[in-house]
């Protein structure tokens, strides 16, 4: 791969764009199917405990359509308790959510299909949300500003990885307020790891930049609660600034904390003015955070520079 990329070097701005359109035609199904999966576990979890009957729907996290007659939904009904359906991040395949029809693999290309069918549902005609052909082209953006960054290497794919699964957890918290341990967790395990044989960081300062980050949101959950009584954050910032400490250093929270105090605090001003909304309404913090992070990840030198520059005149 080296030796083709010093005679065409072209050729590795165009795998890594297919691969970050790829990945972001995957990252839309992590974030539509990954919340259902998970209150579907709770589900199951809740009847376990109270001893209630699930079917087989909603064992899998599954709802039933609209398009349905009421014969088969009668039979779908009866056959649930015996044969639930699977509902993961690889089946069923894609479909429409309005239709219900599976979309074909022609149809399924990133970007590509979304433009030939003019952003409708070949079957019904329905319009597909903008989102997730944005999502394909960010996708496609940062893996090439990633690689051209840090290099064609293990380096430059760890770092696209780990912009990859901000960008889910960004969005996944923005509908949910939801930030998954299935993300989170092993993001923060891949952090330490890696700082022990490939990334820029040692294994002492992403310890110490992982034990800082989850104690100083949970500090800060603590202190909120006593003075308050409510719970101003969620366990999962945590974890998140966890993560971003074992990636980047502990060198690089003072900025992620700035950087996410200020975004946030722009934007809840902005939604208050824009839609008249109360102050008290629950906002993420997760996308703040991880805005912060890939922020930090690109431009943390030179805005370490300007603030010293400022800073010593």
């Amino acid at each position: 791969m080296t030796e083709v990329l010093q005679v065409w070097p072209w050729f590795g701005w165009v795998f890594a764009l297919l691969i970050g359109l790829c990945f972001g035609s995957f990252a839309n199904v992590v974030i539509a199917r990954l919340p259902v999966m998970m209150q579907a576990q709770w589900r199951r979890d809740c009847s376990e405990l109270t001893g209630a009957e699930l079917t087989g729907a909603e064992l899998a996290g599954s709802e039933s359509t609209g398009a349905e007659t009421k014969s088969a939904k009668a039979n779908k009904h009866a056959s649930a308790k015996s044969e639930p359906q699977t509902f993961n991040l690889a089946q069923p395949a894609s479909q429409c959510p309005t239709c219900q029809t599976p979309i074909r693999w022609y149809d399924n290309v990133p970007l590509l299909s979304y433009a030939l069918l003019r952003g409708r549902c070949r079957s019904c005609n329905t319009s597909i949300s903008i989102r997730y052909p944005l999502v394909e082209l960010f996708t496609a953006a940062l893996t090439a500003v990633t690689i051209y960054t840090f290099g064609f290497n293990a380096l430059g794919w760890s770092y696209a990885l780990f912009i990859y699964v901000l960008l889910i957890l960004t969005l996944i918290d923005r509908d949910h307020m939801l930030l998954p341990d299935q993300l989170t967790l092993p993001l923060l395990w891949f952090g330490l790891i890696g700082s022990i044989f490939w990334l820029p960081v040692s294994p002492q300062d992403a310890i110490i930049g992982a034990t800082a980050g989850y104690l100083f949101l949970w500090s800060v959950f603590w202190l909120f609660k006593i003075f308050t009584g409510k719970e101003g954050m969620g366990y999962g910032d945590f974890k998140l600034l966890a993560a971003l400490g074992a990636w980047l250093g502990w060198q690089h929270l003072p900025l992620i904390i700035l950087l996410s105090s200020v975004v946030g605090a722009v934007y809840g001003i902005g939604q208050i003015l824009q839609r008249n909304s109360s102050s008290s309404q629950p906002m993420p913090f997760g996308p703040f955070l991880a805005i912060a992070g890939g922020i930090s990840l690109y431009f943390s030198e030179p805005i370490y520079r300007w603030y010293w520059s400022i800073a010593l005149g």
